[in-house]
């Protein structure tokens, strides 16, 4: 007989992780199965099984090559013509938690899950969060092949 958890059945656990010197695809994937549970052994993938994940450091991830100047991030205003775009070191400058924030949605199956598992995501810039209370695991990810 298969076993198939519900929502609510596993514990929901917050996991801590530092993006300083990560590089953003590498840190946002291992951020992405996590927050879907696909690091647990009651993984059901129409469940939302995964754990809440904490970010901090978020300005100093990093990115290789020349794509802080290459790599462009567009949104529309909803009116004709409103198409803006910003590189990613317009981005950082400006609100540099929302590079982790849109690796991560895009890196998630798109759905209602999708949706659900993106709001156990909380992104900060420095050190410090709001979620002590919680005591969030800190979590030391495997060699992504980078080096400091």
């Amino acid at each position: 007989k298969t076993y198939f958890s519900t929502d609510g059945k596993l514990a929901e656990d917050w996991k801590l992780v530092d993006a300083t010197g990560i590089p953003l695809g590498r840190l946002c994937s291992h951020i992405a199965s996590m927050l879907m549970g696909k690091t647990k052994p009651g993984y059901t993938r129409f469940s939302d099984t995964g754990d809440t994940v904490v970010v901090i450091n978020a300005e100093k991830v990093r990115l290789t090559g020349n794509k802080w100047d290459q790599k462009t991030y567009y949104h529309h205003t909803g009116y004709p013509g409103g198409i803006k775009s910003q590189t990613a070191k317009e981005v950082l400058t400006s609100h540099p938690e929302r590079l982790v924030q849109l690796a991560v949605y895009r890196m998630l199956p798109r759905g209602h899950m999708a949706r659900k598992w993106f709001k156990k995501l909380r992104v900060y810039v420095g050190t410090e969060h709001p979620h002590t209370a919680q005591q969030p695991q800190t979590i030391k990810l495997p060699d992504l092949g980078y080096h400091n």
